[in-house]
Formats: C-alpha cells, sequence, structure tokens
C-alpha cells in the first residue's frame, strides 16, 4: 500500500484528497484519518497472526469515534471496553456484542 498521507503536487493529502480541501469543508481544527491506512495496518497485524486463534480487538478508550468503530467492526476486530458507554459505541457502529472484551476495573 502506498503512503495514504503523501505530498501530491505540493499538496498534503489523505488518499488523493487535499487535506486543505477538507478544511475548508470541514472546518479546523478536525481529525482526519485514512480508512485504507487503518485496514492495511489491521490486515497486516491479523496476517502475522494467521497461523494462531485470535481475534484482534481494539481498544476503545484509544479513540472511540464511531465512523473508525464501524470500520473496524466490518473488517472483523472486536472491541476492549471498560465501560457500558464504550458498549453503547460499539454497539451502534456495528459491533457485535458477542465480540466484545470487557476489561479494566469497571467489571
Amino acid at each position: 500500500m502506498s503512503q495514504p498521507f503523501r505530498y501530491i503536487d505540493g499538496a498534503y493529502c489523505c488518499e488523493q484528497v487535499e487535506l486543505a480541501e477538507i478544511a475548508t469543508h470541514a472546518g479546523t481544527p478536525c481529525y482526519v484519518y485514512s480508512a485504507a491506512g487503518i485496514l492495511s495496518r489491521f490486515r497486516e497485524y491479523d496476517e502475522a497472526l494467521s497461523g494462531l486463534p485470535h481475534r484482534i480487538c481494539y481498544a476503545v478508550k484509544a479513540n472511540s469515534n464511531l465512523g473508525l468503530l464501524a470500520l473496524l467492526a466490518r473488517a472483523g476486530a472486536g472491541f476492549d471496553i471498560v465501560s457500558a458507554g464504550e458498549l453503547y459505541r460499539v454497539l451502534q457502529a456495528g459491533g457485535g456484542a458477542a465480540h466484545v472484551v470487557f476489561s479494566g476495573v469497571g467489571k
């Protein structure tokens, strides 16, 4: 995979879209994520563990953005949560309760 964030003709881009254009539409500050970059890293990690029984669980406390959670749910990720609020977000994003690990002090 090529770098999802890179310069193209002097403009800094994410997946071929100029970040200046995104800033014009979304305003600043804003966060910009590369779905291709996230999925590429997820698949690399998944393939590295392919010889073992496993499920990659994303720590929702790291970033509970619904779009990100939905992207990972569609890719087959599980989710590591520490609160009922995080469970709610995972379910809203299409994640399955059967693929949730509830950890931390809130058990």
